[in-house]
């Protein structure tokens, strides 16, 4: 058993957030009951420089949570 390298990759190009909330969001309501997940979308994106627009999502347990984006199949974290 060997220890796995752990590699967390950021956004480092430049992004604006834009907010775009989808059905639930405007209903005042949230895509678990408990609002906790290891996937939970926002109703936020992140437009990027080139013009593309990314769904924002949440990695939320307990009271903190980490934002990221999908990005040419990959997991990049957002410096908020």
């Amino acid at each position: 058993m060997g220890h796995e390298k752990i590699i967390i990759k950021y956004l480092e190009e430049p992004y604006e957030f834009i907010d775009r909330p989808l059905w639930w969001h405007k209903k005042g309501l949230t895509q678990t009951a408990s609002g906790y997940g290891s996937k939970i979308t926002s109703r936020r994106c992140v437009k990027l420089s080139d013009g593309r627009i990314h769904r924002v999502y949440i990695t939320r347990y307990s009271n903190a949570g980490s934002a990221w984006i999908i990005l040419n199949k990959e997991k990049l974290y957002l410096l908020t």
